[in-house]
């Protein structure tokens, strides 16, 4: 992940990005240190990801992270994460949300999140992710902290595509990031 992009999470607390990546590769090493970045600024890191990747992200982070530090790594299922009540349900989403930044939230630590969203499993309409994107960017907004959505380009279609440009305010583009012309701002 390059500085610009570092940058920007220390310049502002409440940055909604949106990383289309294209291959596992780079996407293990943004996590990592994106994850590793906010260690280093003495956040605490939600990582909502899949049970594929969480093991070599891991792995990574213990290599780049002292013991102490990976206390303030905490991992989340994404299945368990998106699909809480037994479907991608906006509202169940957005309480699993709240209960796992509770903890955080009551002793007044800063955090960040990484959550990866994968389209293959994904049989909702778009209206649902849609929805639940405008309720995650107010609470960046409300609960000022960043947070990183990632999406595989590839299983991506242009319609998924157009909806999320205009859901985040800032783009990933795997080495820069730049604002979304297409964005629009949710009504708090």
């Amino acid at each position: 992940m390059n500085k610009k992009m570092l940058k920007l999470f220390d310049e502002q607390r409440d940055a909604h990005v949106l990383y289309s990546y294209e291959e596992n590769y780079n996407y293990i090493n943004n996590v990592v240190a994106y994850a590793k970045h906010g260690v280093e600024a003495g956040d605490y890191v939600i990582l909502i990801e899949n049970p594929r990747l969480s093991p070599m992200i891991k792995a990574e982070l213990e290599i780049q992270l002292t013991k102490g530090q990976m206390d303030f790594i905490h991992f989340v299922r994404s299945f368990d994460f998106y699909y809480s009540s037994g479907s991608y349900h906006p509202p169940a989403i957005q309480a699993y949300f709240e209960k796992t930044v509770e903890p955080y939230l009551e002793k007044q630590a800063t955090f960040r999140s990484w959550a990866h969203v994968e389209w293959a499993t994904m049989e909702d309409p778009i209206h649902l992710v849609e929805d639940f994107e405008k309720i995650i960017d107010v609470a960046v907004k409300e609960l000022q902290f960043p947070l990183i959505c990632a999406y595989a380009s590839k299983t991506m279609p242009e319609t998924i595509k157009k909806m999320l440009l205009e859901t985040h305010p800032y783009v990933l583009i795997e080495e820069d990031v730049v604002v979304s012309e297409l964005y629009t701002a949710t009504e708090t």
